[in-house]
């Protein structure tokens, strides 16, 4: 993340997002595959399975293929490339991204229970989750909140806005945080 000032001169916190450009490497239309959807590949790869190599035939290697449903097809051909000029100060776009993953969690750290108080007869129990439900079900309800794995899933976040389209560098600033590590891939949708 970073900081930019707007011309009031406020400092609005930004996350810099390198947006290489992407090329469409297939498109999918309702006639032929029963739904309309836009394929787009980026970054660079060394080698690819022959099926993939066959797929991408004039086009790059590309180590990401990805997906998109939209409403018209018509709109992108293989090969067409997308940049980031595409985007525009003030535009709202969604974020999605795997979050940072924390492993196994306790229920403090993964719900924020407070826990048992530290005196009087609490031996080990400072973290303990507490009961976990009533005897006559004799079993645990589905949904209740427990430790477990933490992170590591698709989180999405709605509504940021672009504060600045550098062209020459394929960088966007993004208005706040966005899911995900250092480094890791997301993607940036209109809305």
């Amino acid at each position: 993340m970073g900081q930019v000032w707007n011309e009031a001169g406020e400092r609005v916190p930004v996350t810099w997002i390198k947006a290489d450009p992407c090329k469409v490497t297939q498109v999918k239309t309702d006639e032929k595959d029963g739904y309309s959807a836009v394929q787009i590949g980026c970054g660079e790869k060394k080698r690819l399975i022959k099926p993939l190599a066959g797929h991408l035939k004039d086009l790059p290697k590309f180590r990401y293929l990805k997906e998109f449903r939209v409403s018209d097809p018509e709109n992108f051909e293989r090969g067409k490339e997308i940049k980031v000029s595409i985007f525009e100060p003030g535009d709202k776009v969604a974020v999605a991204g795997t979050s940072k993953g924390r492993g196994f969690a306790g229920v403090v750290k993964r719900h924020g229970f407070h826990g048992s108080p530290a005196s009087h007869g609490h031996k080990d129990q400072l973290r303990m989750p507490g009961s976990i439900g009533a005897t006559d079900p004799a079993h645990v309800f589905k949904g209740t909140k427990m430790g477990g794995q933490m992170g590591a899933e698709r989180v999405m976040v709605k509504n940021l806005e672009i504060v600045q389209v550098d062209e020459k560098e394929n960088r966007l600033a993004i208005k706040g945080a966005v899911p995900g590590a250092r480094n890791s891939l997301v993607e940036i949708i209109a809305q």
